[in-house]
């Protein structure tokens, strides 16, 4: 990666969630604006706060689509990543938002 892009694989869908309320929504149900989580696979030279294997949290439809050996991943600017889950904790608890 080149700069301040990342690639990022999208984490599987869990299939069906519940609602707070208990309520069965299907993996086939349409949700607008939902932001996704994935694992970042590399990162370019002027990425600062992610590294390979953190998690993120961003919007999948703002990226840009690439398929690497029969796989799909998504390249964006560091800029559009909303969170960082990681197993990193010299800075606290993990969950940097």
């Amino acid at each position: 990666m080149l700069h301040d892009r990342v690639l990022v694989r999208l984490s599987p869908e869990e299939g069906e969630r519940r609602s707070s309320g208990g309520i069965v929504i299907p993996a086939t149900a349409q949700v607008a604006r939902r932001l996704a989580w994935g694992d970042v696979l590399g990162v370019g030279n002027s990425v600062r706060n992610v590294k390979v294997g953190d998690r993120v949290l961003f919007n999948p439809d703002d990226q840009l689509e690439v398929e690497i050996q029969g796989e799909g991943h998504l390249v964006m600017r560091e800029r559009d990543i909303h969170a960082t889950a990681t197993e990193r904790t010299e800075h606290g608890t993990g969950l940097y938002l």
